[in-house]
């Protein structure tokens, strides 16, 4: 490889100022150096895998005689309305993005039940299925 004098071959351009556009303004060093900043062609890739690695819980179908011990507590707790007691609901809720779901804990009084749509109406105005509900406690079941 040889080895080439740019004094030379360069001399008549090398002390010349650097050429500036009149239509665009000099991009700063940050945004130069943005153009070489590494490129992430499979965006939402991670994401994806995240999601895919998410566990979720399947539902536990109760039998008859949970389901009516669980009739019963609430029977009591909406007897007892007017006091407004405050119960522990563990109820299952459906994933939206995938099979399954996760058990979920609320706290709060019961504003109302409603029996046709199957809904319990918290104080703070959330909703849960009936149907979803596994476990109900509260301070009324230690007096009995």
């Amino acid at each position: 490889m040889a080895f080439i004098d740019s004094s030379k071959e360069y001399g008549d351009i090398i002390n010349l100022p650097h050429p500036e556009s009149k239509k665009h303004k000099r991009m700063s060093m940050r945004d130069r150096a943005a153009q070489f900043s590494p490129f992430a062609a499979l965006t939402g890739h991670d994401a994806a895998i995240k999601e895919t690695a998410r566990l979720t819980d399947g539902f536990v179908d109760l039998d008859e005689s949970m389901k009516a011990t669980l009739d019963e507590k609430l029977v009591l707790i909406l007897e007892r309305s007017n006091e407004k007691p405050i119960v522990t609901i563990t109820y299952f809720l459906k994933d939206e993005k995938k099979l399954g779901g996760s058990y979920e804990v609320a706290e709060g009084w019961i504003r109302k039940v409603d029996f046709y749509e199957r809904v319990i109406e918290m104080g703070d105005r959330s909703k849960i299925l009936l149907d979803h509900v596994v476990d109900i406690e509260c301070e009324l079941f230690r007096l009995y």
